[in-house]
């Protein structure tokens, strides 16, 4: 098989997987939103930033692209070839476990919001953390790109 192959595939589950994590992690804290809305609808500007937060590893995946995407060139060496695809799928898979993750802490604090309680903020720290691992990802996948010596002419 031609490593420009095997680096392909890392990129498609790069951003497959990070696109799908922030989609589900959107969808469960959103889901979360409306239910708390009915109770108290003044929460709305705050639960929309809860809401929003996990998207932003769909975006940490395409950084992850355009980190990796000078070596997808048609000359690329087997080693590159191999270490971007394994790449991808590794720091695609930690964009899409931290952003159901994420979903999920904020989802909670939108619950809690809803029934009265003053937690947003408290909520934004605790949704930090799940966003720090998602960042370390794409720093890794920084690191890797490094490594990989000079893209191929």
């Amino acid at each position: 098989m031609e490593p420009i192959l095997f680096a392909y595939i890392g990129i498609a589950f790069l951003l497959g997987l990070s696109g799908v994590g922030s989609a589900y992690g959107t969808s469960i804290a959103g889901n979360s939103v409306i239910g708390a809305l009915k109770k108290n609808p003044d929460i709305f500007g705050k639960a929309m930033v809860l809401t929003a937060l996990p998207g932003s590893q769909g975006l940490f995946g395409f950084l992850g692209y355009f980190l990796l995407k000078p070596f997808l060139v048609e000359h690329i060496t087997m080693f590159q070839g191999v270490a971007i695809c394994f790449t991808g799928i590794a720091v695609g898979a930690v964009e899409l476990l931290t952003s159901i993750r994420q979903g999920q802490v904020c989802a909670n604090g939108a619950s809690a919001m809803g029934n009265g309680h003053d937690v947003f903020n408290n909520t934004l720290i605790l949704a930090v953390f799940p966003e720090l691992y998602s960042i370390i990802a794409v720093a890794a996948a920084f690191l890797v790109s490094t490594s990989l010596g000079v893209p191929a002419a």
